[in-house]
This record gives structure tokens, C-alpha cells and sequence, in this order.
């Protein structure tokens, strides 16, 4: 752990990058930043990477798109055309909620999210709960009990990638 950034770190990054930090996200990279493998360098990443990192979900999506027939029924009709397919799917993509990776492959929503805000693992479109919240989601990847799952009203629902992550079918999105 690194000591955690600064009002004027977090506001250069979601200017730089065009998003802005869920509250529970925020609140954990101004207490303490993760270090380390597999941990985003918000400080000192290269700017690259990092788009990369924040890339990943929807590009994960698009590769569905162009090899696994990946089409939800709500985008209508796929084109026949693969270059206007890819259009229309980054439309579509465009107004789902935006993912910001925590660890790995592991993603919470940006804001405006609920709190608590689920965590996802997202590989493409296998999308999964890693934690109902963000307590929750450290003590399951790191195997650090207890869990925290959520209470009462269960865990938010975030469109399109907790669709997924329920086990919505193409046909069902």
C-alpha cells in the first residue's frame, strides 16, 4: 500500500480519463492505493496502460461481438456488414454503464453508482459478482474473511453487466 492520493490526483485522473471514481472507489484510493501485481497505478501508470485497463470491459465485449456471434436482441437486427456491426455495437456500448478496474480483471462501476456498488470480474462477456460490495469483494479475492455481502435489499444491479453477470442471454438483453 501507498499512501493514498490526493483530491488533486483523483480530479487529474477522471479529467485525463473522462470518468469519475464510484464513492466506495474514491474513498479507498484517497485512504490507501494498492500496489503491487495486478493493482492499477493510478499515480504512475503510463497513460496507455492505464486506457487500456479501462478499455478492457467493452473491448472484451466487441471481441464477443466479432467472433463468439454475441448480439443481444435489444440492438435490433445485426448487420450483415462486420464494419457497420462494429458500429452499431459501440453505439449500443456506449450507454451502458462505465467500468474502473480495482485489480486485474476485477471492475466497479464509476459514478454516479450505488453504494455499495457490486464488483465484477469481467472477461469478455463472462461477466460474474466478485463481491456484493467493495468489503465484500477484498475478502473474497484475497480469501480474507469474513465476507460482507450485502444486506437487506441485496446487491444493486448495474444495467447490462449485472444482466450478464446473471446469466442473461443474448436474447434476454
Amino acid at each position: 500500500m501507498a499512501r493514498g492520493l490526493t483530491d488533486s490526483e483523483i480530479s487529474r485522473i477522471e479529467q485525463s480519463f473522462g470518468f469519475s471514481f464510484g464513492e466506495e472507489h474514491r474513498a479507498l484510493l484517497a485512504a490507501a492505493l494498492p500496489t503491487g501485481q495486478g493493482w492499477i497505478d493510478w499515480r504512475n501508470g503510463p497513460h496507455d496502460d492505464l486506457q487500456s485497463r479501462l478499455n478492457w470491459p467493452i473491448e472484451g465485449v466487441m471481441f464477443d461481438v466479432h467472433n463468439n456471434d454475441f448480439w443481444p436482441s435489444s440492438w435490433g437486427d445485426r448487420p450483415a456488414e462486420g464494419s457497420l456491426a462494429d458500429e452499431q455495437a459501440r453505439e449500443h456500448l456506449a450507454s451502458v454503464p462505465k467500468l474502473i478496474p480495482v485489480y486485474s480483471h476485477r471492475f466497479l462501476p464509476a459514478a454516479p453508482a450505488p453504494v455499495p456498488s457490486p464488483v465484477f470480474s469481467v472477461y469478455q462477456t463472462d461477466v460474474i459478482f466478485y463481491g456484493d460490495n467493495l468489503l465484500d469483494y477484498v475478502a473474497h479475492e484475497f480469501n480474507s474473511p469474513p465476507r460482507y455481502p450485502a444486506e437487506n435489499e441485496g446487491r444493486q444491479h448495474i444495467g447490462f453487466w449485472s444482466d450478464l453477470a446473471e446469466g442473461a442471454e443474448d436474447s434476454d438483453l
